[in-house]
């Protein structure tokens, strides 16, 4: 553009130089695509970590996660030992035609223990040892003679008193756990399934048992009066027999228990029972 100036004016100072750029055009460009870039980095790194919560928070809502229930998990055969042999006790008896050995199971807080009638039927004394070592007598509280189970009163408790869970559905094929003292070895465990329901045993002298529960873990003598356990820790039996078609009276796959229900008194079979351990 022309400028014009009255003559005699003093000409105008030059304009100051426009200060030219480090950067060509073409680097210039370069530099913006390069921070665009970056930019677009950032933000979705940022999202990244607002989705993940930064790999310390709970997972989103969305995306699936395990809540297991410790009571509703099935326990192995070392965990359900672990829960109930402190409700198990060692019963031994005089005063029968010779000393006997059996086994029982806190039923209540206030220490009342189920177990199998025959195993304290008769006896002269009955004395109980606990899983701490704690002694005491005992007494025979109640007796269903038709069930062939009894519950005892201790005279004394441990310093911790552990009652077993009772109850629980059972079904053919169910993992079971049988927590007894055979051949006096006490606190003796052993595993298997429930193999039938409803089973019908008969004894010498007294009318048969209904609805027994029939077992493959392995009892003996001994064991008689001890819990039958289902994976969740709770007892569903009471281990009255085992079936044997010698005279041995050892165990050759075939046991049998009161199921918890009739053992405490809600059921309404028949009687009596079969070899009892």
């Amino acid at each position: 553009m022309t400028v014009l100036r009255t003559e005699g004016a003093d000409a105008p100072e030059p304009p100051p130089e426009e200060r030219k750029s480090r950067w060509k055009p073409a680097d210039l460009r370069r530099k913006l695509l390069i921070g665009t870039v970056a930019l677009w980095a950032v933000a979705i790194t940022a999202l990244v970590v607002v989705r993940d919560g930064g790999g310390n928070d709970a997972p989103a809502g969305g995306a699936p996660s395990a809540s297991p229930s410790a009571s509703a998990a099935p326990l192995t055969v070392a965990e359900v030992y672990q829960a109930l042999s402190p409700s198990v006790v060692l019963i031994q008896t005089t005063g029968q035609t010779d000393a006997g050995t059996g086994t029982g199971v806190i039923a209540n807080a206030d220490g009342s223990i189920l177990t199998a009638l025959h195993v304290v039927e008769g006896a002269g004394s009955i004395q109980l040892t606990y899983a701490d070592g704690t002694k005491s007598g005992a007494v025979i509280a109640s007796a269903d003679p038709e069930q062939d189970i009894a519950m005892i009163t201790p005279q004394k408790l441990p310093e911790t008193l552990v009652p077993a869970v009772m109850g629980g559905g059972v079904a053919v094929g169910d993992d079971v756990v049988a927590i007894g003292n055979p051949l006096g070895l006490t606190w003796s465990t052993s595993s298997g399934v429930v193999s039938g329901l409803d089973r019908r045993l008969d004894r010498d002298d007294r009318s048969a048992i209904e609805g027994l529960i029939q077992f493959d873990a392995a009892v003996n003598p001994g064991n008689s009066g001890g819990p039958l356990i289902n994976t969740r820790g709770q007892v569903i039996g009471i281990v009255v027999a085992l079936a044997n078609p010698t005279d041995a009276g050892t165990f050759i796959g075939i046991g049998f228990a009161v199921p918890i229900g009739a053992a405490l008194g809600s059921g309404d079979q028949g009687d009596g029972q079969a070899p009892p351990l």
